[in-house]
Parts: C-alpha cells; structure tokens; sequence
C-alpha cells in the first residue's frame, strides 16, 4: 500500500464517494485517501440508482486518487479497478484467481462483480479536474456483499429482481471470511497496485486479462441506456479503451462507457 494513502474510518455517513467528492471540489485533497463507512445512508449506484448497504453484511468504502493524465485518458478505469477488485478478494480470502473463476466469480461491462451471474459488488467512479494544469482525481466506490445474500436480497425484492450473492459464498465449506477490516485494507493495496500500472500503461496493458473474467463473451445480449433505444447483439470482448465490442450482421460496434447498461438478453 502506498505510504501516502490516507485511511479513514466512520461509522456512517451518506456516502464515502460524496465525501470526497466534496472535498476534491473544495480543493482539499492532496493525497490518496481511502474512506470506509460502517453504514452508508444514502450510497449511490450507477446511472443515479441507490446502492442498499446493510451495515454489518456489505463493505462500502471509496478511493480518492490523482492521476497526471486528463479524464479523456482514462478511459476503462473502471474494468481494471473490477480486476483489482479480484485480485484483492483472491489475497483477502487466501484463494487463488483461478479458484474463484471456477467457483464462478466474473465481472460484467462496464462496473459490475457478479458470482454465478448474481450480484456480488459494484463500482461506481466519479470526478474529473478542475482546470487543465490541475490532477485529474477519480473517487472509485466500491459495495461489495460480504454475509447474507438471502437476507440482502430480500431488501431489494420490492425494488429490483436482480439476485445477489455474497463474498461468503466463495469460502470453501462456508468457512467465515476474514474481518472486514482485513478485506479492505487488501482491496486497497490492490487498488493502489493496479491504478499505477493502469497510469504508466493504460487498459490496453490489462485488456487480455479482462476478457478473461468477462461475465458475457460470446453471448447475446442487450445494451440498454437512458433515452436509447436497446441494442442487440454478440458481445465481443472490448478494445483498447475498454469500450465493449458488440458484432451486429459481421460487424463490431463499439460500445463506450456512459449510461449503458448491459444485460443478458432472455
């Protein structure tokens, strides 16, 4: 872990993406900073959605890190902080990558982690620069579920018919997962690890190891955003940029992040 990321830790608060957020628009950050909150009120999801956090069964926290590089550059962020987000897992569990591949574990275009196609966390980044001579600050949130997948998904029964599925899964012999403390602090240094990678090389440097976790490749599916009609098609990995590779009648469209959604059609 970077020496210079600054830990912070509340009981509750709205939202750790919001925090930040506010405190990179008033000028006061510096340093990385990783916040965690015990309980979210108000946490956000993609697209303006909430993301629901029940205290003691899911772990929210948020990443503020500078990049020398404009937001037009960053493109596919959020894919290496999904591969980031594995690789913390596979350290804070003590199991290997291709372990939790076979147990099902994968990530879904552009922000999603999904166990066995159910939902197991998601990301939602944010942020940009104040001026051109200024560093781009992104604040990365990550949800992830931790226990009881049932009983969170009994939450959203009235709200969504997403299923959900819960770190705790992935433990063999449903063995207790490490403290969330622990998991965090791995998820972090993971985070520190892959974003200064991704800022020397860009995605094209983790391409390949992203289409190996793609949740979808080679299926139908259904590109959905607001306002847009929904686009059918073959979902074929993704490009340099991390934008999605859709075949449509032997052709590649690509797909950019924004307001998508993509999901698989029935």
């Amino acid at each position: 872990m970077s020496p210079n990321c600054i830990l912070e830790r509340v009981a509750s608060t709205k939202s750790t993406n919001d925090d930040l957020l506010a405190r990179w628009r008033a000028g006061e950050l510096i340093d990385p900073v990783a916040r965690i909150a015990h309980e979210q009120t108000s946490g956000k999801g993609r697209a303006g959605r909430v993301w629901l956090s029940n205290p003691e069964d899911t772990l929210c926290f948020s990443l503020a890190h500078p990049f020398h590089k404009r937001p037009n550059e960053l493109s596919g962020l959020s894919l290496v902080i999904g591969l980031a987000a594995i690789s913390g897992i596979a350290k804070a569990l003590g199991l290997s990558k291709d372990a939790l591949h076979q147990q099902g574990l994968r990530l879904k275009w552009p922000n999603d982690l999904l166990l066995n196609n159910a939902k197991l966390g998601g990301i939602l980044i944010e942020g940009g620069q104040t001026n051109p001579n200024s560093p781009t600050w992104m604040v990365i949130g990550l949800g992830l579920n931790l226990h009881n997948a049932a009983l969170i998904q009994k939450g959203l029964e009235d709200r969504t018919s997403l299923s959900i599925a819960a770190l705790d899964q992935l433990t063999p012999h449903q063995a207790p997962i490490p403290d969330t403390e622990f998991i965090w602090l791995k998820l972090i240094e993971s985070f520190e690890r892959h974003l200064t990678q991704f800022e020397r090389h860009g995605f094209g440097y983790f391409k390949n190891s992203w289409e190996l976790w793609d949740a979808f490749n080679g299926q139908s599916v259904c590109i959905s955003g607001a306002g847009k009609d929904p686009i059918i098609g073959i979902s074929s990995g993704v490009d340099d940029a991390g934008a999605l590779l859709l075949e449509q009648h032997d052709k590649l469209i690509a797909i950019h992040a924004g307001v998508v959604s993509l999901r698989a059609q029935l």
